[in-house]
């Protein structure tokens, strides 16, 4: 007779309930917090955060809108832990994206599908730097993508700066510290819609790309748990000097995943600005979309899978809370919805705990 399985070794539900339990405290300090800036209005600010995505169609195209470059970018992070990286440069990579994307789009009238490709080469660009320093040179990757996400905001500045074309000034518009509104500058370069916004309403923000995303990460998941390729990586990103041993080339795996998360996060970068609901502002600071990505990941256990709901929580938290204004400021809103999914990447801990915790239990049950 086939023994049972003991539920400590039930790895799957486990993480689901890691992941649970850390999204619950999250929301719990977050509302406790809101207790502490506003006692009256706690009620009120959390209902709003909880309830806002699930309140119209118009709301939840826009949950679906923000999913799909929080999913790229929770991919790009994963894909890199998977192979024993840290990829802290998604937002570099993102912003890369966004611009090589844009520049497709409204200076040489490229449409959406080959836009999209350009996303994904400005990423892996800017994910090549960090993965030849550690390949080469054994610098941390930690230290050069963080770099990079930098150098990648003043590069993309100083570029559009220079520029007049990509910006709306030269459309007919009076902003010239943004990109020209795709709508007018090139339709074709916007990404579909296919109806999605008759059934969600006449929504502003739905369109495929939640389903794009979607598709690359059971694509990553397949390349991770099927291929040849993929066992490569994360054989390396297990034990990198085994894997030499193995015969495998450690060096060209690091590369080759860094340039990957590099075009993941570039691609999400890329589906959210040829929405064409957004327009890339030039910025003073990083991208938050980028850094977004890891708790996305960590949520995730890193699994291509289960970064497509944790990136749909994610993105339903904080459209939930953008509604709770003007009950709260923008700024307690953002520490809020910090504290929650900054606590909901707590689970690998929390899975740890549990795990510690069943077989103590199963221990004693023995004795």
């Amino acid at each position: 007779m086939k023994e049972k399985k003991r539920l400590a070794d039930n790895t799957m539900l486990i993480q689901i309930l890691a992941s649970v339990i850390s999204i619950v405290i999250g929301l719990l300090v977050g509302f406790i917090l809101l207790l502490i800036l506003n006692p009256e209005k706690a009620g009120i600010g959390i209902g709003a955060m909880l309830g806002t995505g699930f309140s119209n169609l118009d709301q939840f195209g826009k949950v679906l809108y923000q999913a799909a470059p929080l999913m790229m970018c929770g991919l790009s992070v994963g894909f890199a832990f998977k192979t024993g990286l840290f990829n802290i440069g998604a937002s570099g990579q993102f912003t890369m994206g966004a611009f090589f994307a844009l520049m497709g789009a409204i200076l040489f009238q490229l449409p959406c599908g080959v836009c999209l490709l350009l996303a994904c080469l400005g990423g892996a660009i800017w994910g090549i730097f960090p993965g030849l320093f550690k390949a080469l040179f054994n610098v941390n990757e930690v230290i050069t993508s963080i770099m990079f996400n930098w150098i990648g905001m003043f590069l993309v500045n100083l570029c559009l700066a220079n520029m007049p074309l990509m910006l709306a000034s030269a459309w007919g518009a009076s902003n010239s510290d943004r990109t020209a509104a795709l709508a007018t500058a090139n339709p074709s370069a916007i990404i579909p819609k296919a109806g999605l916004d008759k059934l969600f309403g006449n929504s502003s923000w739905i369109n495929i790309s939640v389903f794009i995303a979607i598709g690359v990460a059971i694509l990553m998941w397949f390349i991770l748990q099927k291929t040849t390729f993929g066992y490569e990586l994360k054989a390396c990103g297990m034990n990198k000097e085994a894997s030499r041993y193995a015969g495998i080339n450690a060096n060209r795996n690091i590369v080759s995943s860094m340039i990957i998360a590099g075009a993941l996060s570039g691609l999400g970068g890329g589906l959210y600005y040829l929405a064409g609901t957004i327009q890339y502002v030039l910025e003073k600071s990083i991208l938050g979309m980028g850094f977004d990505g890891i708790p996305v990941a960590l949520l995730a256990n890193s699994n291509p899978i289960g970064t497509i709901f944790s990136s749909l929580f994610i993105s339903y938290i904080k459209v939930g809370g953008s509604a709770m204004q003007p009950n709260f400021s923008s700024e307690t809103i953002n520490i809020v919805i910090a504290v929650i999914i900054y606590l909901a990447a707590f689970s690998l801990l929390v899975r740890g705990l549990i795990v510690k915790l069943l077989k103590g239990k199963k221990e004693r049950g023995e004795s």
